[in-house]
């Protein structure tokens, strides 16, 4: 009887410890591969501040792994290591918007753990995001790993413990970030989103520790005090890019043109490609407040927006499927 309850018991805290997407390749991952046709643009610029190697012993100096060019363009397992608390703050062709699911997703280095493939060495970093460049809101981080053990070098986290931490997946497999967690925040427009930032975590559970969204000690390898020591950076990679296909887009065969771009009074809306059932444009302030909302009922199409004052708006294009495209529009 007692080995049966205490089984029990190993079952429900188990359990209670494991209740995030798993690691990439089993079934539930929510892990974003380098390779998915889903992606449609990834960083153009990275900024680096590094961080110590030990956060501990400044003595010892600073990350010097890669560089941040190494950020910019698709993952490649080519790096960029932050070292403790490390920063990196990546822009965009063009921003990334509110989508349908997860917006970007974090590419990191991690590597299985052979012989459990639900464990992976992993380091583990904050995103944040914003729309100007100045005030930045991170995603709610959650780590359940215990911390009465340090995770050192090489030890094994588990996947699914792990919650809205960029380097939850290995190497090739980006970690994905929904911005409509992040919906309502005044001074963050999540269709407009500019700039995010990568924060590295320190992992130690004694002294200079991270801590998640509820003050929980993060614990991961620590201490690695080597040059590429700390979250090593591989590529952001974009899901939701204004003005690009995305991840639920029109059909592959339909392309979406604007013009005039800025515009006056009018602009022409152009399908090319098989007009989908039931196409509709709606037309938002830069706050999201629908302002019109138009049919498509042909390739081109006239649309007025006399009289709304100058400014950025964005044009939401939808199909009876739920399929969508959005490209900014600015009125002279």
């Amino acid at each position: 009887m007692r080995s049966f309850l205490f089984f029990i018991f190993y079952l429900f805290v188990n359990s209670a410890y494991a209740q995030y997407a798993p690691q990439a390749g089993l079934p539930g991952s929510t892990a974003i591969s380098a390779s998915s046709n889903l992606l449609v643009g990834w960083a153009s610029q990275c900024t680096v501040y590094r961080g110590f190697m030990d956060i501990a012993n400044p003595s010892l100096g600073y990350a010097s792994t890669g560089d941040s060019s190494m950020a910019i363009g698709p993952a490649d397992l080519g790096v960029v290591s932050l070292g403790d608390s490390g920063v990196a703050v990546l822009t965009f062709p063009h921003s990334i918007y509110n989508g349908d699911g997860p917006d970007f997703a974090v590419f990191e280095n991690g590597f299985i753990n052979a012989s459990n493939d639900s464990q992976a060495f992993l380091e583990l970093a904050f995103v944040e995001v914003s729309s100007d460049g100045i005030n930045y809101f991170r995603f709610p981080a959650t780590s359940l790993t215990p911390d009465n053990v340090q995770i050192g070098n090489p030890d094994y986290l588990n996947a699914s413990n792990l919650n809205n931490l960029a380097g939850k997946y290995i190497a090739m497999y980006g970690t994905p970030f929904d911005l409509e967690e992040l919906a309502g925040n005044p001074g963050l427009d999540v269709n407009n989103v500019t700039h995010v930032r990568i924060i590295d975590v320190v992992g130690s559970i004694t002294g200079h520790s991270s801590r998640d969204n509820l003050g929980r000690i993060i614990n991961d390898p620590y201490p690695t005090a080597f040059p590429s020591c700390g979250f090593d950076l591989d590529a952001v990679g974009l899901l939701n890019e204004v003005g690009i296909t995305a991840v639920h887009s029109l059909q592959d065969d339909v392309t979406v043109s604007i013009f005039p771009n800025p515009a006056t009074d009018k602009f022409v809306v152009s399908v090319n490609g098989t007009l989908p059932i039931g196409l509709t444009a709606t037309l938002t302030n830069i706050t999201g407040s629908v302002q019109r909302q138009y049919q498509l009922t042909q390739n081109n199409n006239t649309l007025g927006m006399e009289q709304f004052p100058a400014g950025m708006y964005y044009l939401v294009l939808s199909d009876a499927n739920g399929d969508k495209w959005v490209e900014k529009v600015t009125k002279r």
